[in-house]
């Protein structure tokens, strides 16, 4: 059994790897380490994953021949985690987006019909396809044709790509509507982190509206037992492809993450209070009773718990400035 997970040096990706690399089984990491941040936090990612179990390959996703050299009749599982992440950011360079999350789609769908013996394709969605809706908690049933960003559109794109690759060629697929996701490793584009560095530094955090707009956050571990949970689960021919809310069914304010942190790192936050985005949405909340009902998932963590853990990881992996990193 050999799994293929692209996206392997990021922040999910790292954690699946290490908790598949526990299981025993042979991980084929797969990630292009590309500069949206921090490059060095990927490298120690990997630096953590490197021994038996695991072996990595620089590729990009959307390049067809780097990726369908890696087609084996040993692959029996993929994990496509790969992309390009950030709402805010594909107002910058939507190219980016479309090259990673549609394009990379496309190509690791026509590697996937390659490998003989795959048993299921397991991809990352996002929250973000539900858009502008307003009825909450977010259901897998709701619309999702009413995008506030490219980034939504590009993981919509995603997802519909792989419902016509199930019907056209009876690939079994699971996709994955991730909700915010947090915890040690993590991604210093995201909010808590940026806050984490901010406080540390004594400089001011944008807070929108108050603190008041509310996020699922998910911490990390509940999120790699999901993912596992479901991949281990592919679909039944006449089910046809899935998609699956991975959340915390919790929405807490900004503002009660910001006081966790400031709480769990000793410092008080320097707030500066700035209108939301039109990108960023007002708040989401995961319904997960469908992979709960499929496979047991119950998040166990609550945001009181995780960002502790966050805390601790990040004062030990940059020091108590939180600019300057340290051995990871």
């Amino acid at each position: 059994m050999t799994i293929l997970l692209t996206g392997a040096a990021g922040f999910i990706g790292f954690h699946v790897a290490r908790a598949l690399r526990a299981r025993g089984v042979q991980v084929v990491g797969v990630d292009n380490l590309n500069d949206y941040y921090d490059t060095g936090l990927k490298e120690a990612r990997l630096a953590q994953l490197a021994g038996p179990g695991f072996s990595f390959v620089r590729a990009d996703v959307a390049d067809r021949d780097a990726m369908f050299a890696l087609v084996s009749d040993d692959v029996t599982h993929i994990v496509h985690l790969a992309a390009q992440a950030g709402v805010r950011f594909s107002l910058i360079d939507p190219y980016a987006y479309v090259t990673a999350n549609v394009m990379g789609q496309v190509v690791m769908l026509e590697m996937a019909r390659q490998c003989r013996r795959l048993e299921h394709f397991v991809y990352a969605s996002s929250s973000s396809v539900y858009g502008l809706n307003r009825e909450l908690p977010f259901r897998e049933t709701d619309r999702v044709d009413q995008p506030s960003s490219l980034y939504a559109a590009t993981k919509r794109a995603g997802e519909l790509m792989s419902h016509a690759y199930a019907h056209l060629y009876r690939l079994p697929q699971t996709g994955l509507r991730f909700f915010t996701v947090y915890g040690p490793w993590g991604r210093p584009d995201m909010a808590y982190y940026a806050f984490a560095r901010a406080i540390m530094a004594g400089t001011p955090i944008p807070v929108y509206d108050g603190g008041r707009p509310k996020r699922d956050f998910t911490y990390i571990d509940d999120i790699v037992a999901g993912v596992i949970g479901a991949m281990d689960r592919p679909p039944a021919a006449a089910e046809g492809p899935r998609l699956l809310n991975i959340g915390n069914h919790r929405s807490e304010s900004v503002g009660r993450l910001v006081g966790l942190l400031e709480a769990a790192l000793g410092r008080k936050a320097m707030i500066r209070d700035v209108p939301r985005p039109a990108a960023d949405v007002a708040e989401t909340w995961a319904d997960v009773s469908a992979i709960a009902a499929l496979t047991g998932y119950a998040p166990a963590t609550p945001l009181e718990v995780g960002i502790p853990r966050f805390a601790a990881w990040f004062l030990a992996y940059h020091g108590d400035g939180g600019g300057r990193k340290e051995r990871a």
